[in-house]
This record gives C-alpha cells, structure tokens and sequence, in this order.
C-alpha cells in the first residue's frame, strides 16, 4: 500500500512557475513508476509526465513538452513537477500516481495502482 499526498499547488500568473511535490508513504517506493495527471474543470483527466523507478527514463505530454521537468528523489520517497512558463491552459488539478514496475512507465491513468488527493493549480492571465 502507497499513499501519496501532494503539494506546491496555488495561484500564478502567467509565465510564472511552480514546483509540485508528491511525498509517498513505504518503504518500497523505488520500485514505483511515478507520472503526474491533471483534470481541468469539465475535461477528462489527461496524462502530464511520468518517470520511471530509478529516474532514467521520462515522458511527457506534448503540451508541457519543454515546460516541465519531472524528477524524484528515491531518499526522501518523493517525485516532483517543475512548472515553467506556465499558461492559463494549464490550470487543472494535478495528481500524482505510483503504478509498482521495474519495467513499465505508464502514461494510460487506468494503469496506476495508487493516487494521491490533488492539489489545485491555477495560471492567470
């Protein structure tokens, strides 16, 4: 069992950043594969980054492609979404999700085991 909860959420501006953090509970958490969603109000939720156990390996969107960065840190059993350049499309709120896999990097949600709470994001313009 993995429980997640995620934070750095809030209110930007435009062109602004922020820094999202999902700390996860256990003590088996870099044998996870780690990825980031979003769901804005009234659209489905849709994949955003994703980051293999060990960090090697990392995916994104086509959307955020060059705006975020997603990392982890297996020491201190969290993964982070750096937001760069951030765009009033991008208000939504973010998830993070852990799927147990040495060998898969899942973008599909409906392949993760565990989610967290979410945490609001919102760009103004």
């Amino acid at each position: 069992q993995v429980q997640l909860v995620e934070s750095g959420g809030g209110l930007v501006q435009a062109g602004g950043s922020l820094r999202l953090s999902c700390a996860a509970s256990g003590r088996t958490f870099s044998s996870y594969a780690m990825g980031w969603f979003r769901q804005a109000p009234g659209k489905e939720r849709e994949f955003v980054a994703a980051i293999s156990w060990s960090g090697g390996s990392t995916y994104y969107a086509d959307s955020v492609k060059g705006r975020f960065t997603i990392s982890r840190d297996n020491a201190k059993n969290t993964v982070y979404l750096q937001m760069n350049s951030l765009k009033p499309e991008d208000t939504a709120v973010y998830y993070c999700a852990a799927k147990r896999s040495f060998t898969r990097v899942p973008i599909l949600s409906n392949e993760y085991d565990y989610w967290g709470q979410g945490t609001q994001v919102t760009v103004s313009s």
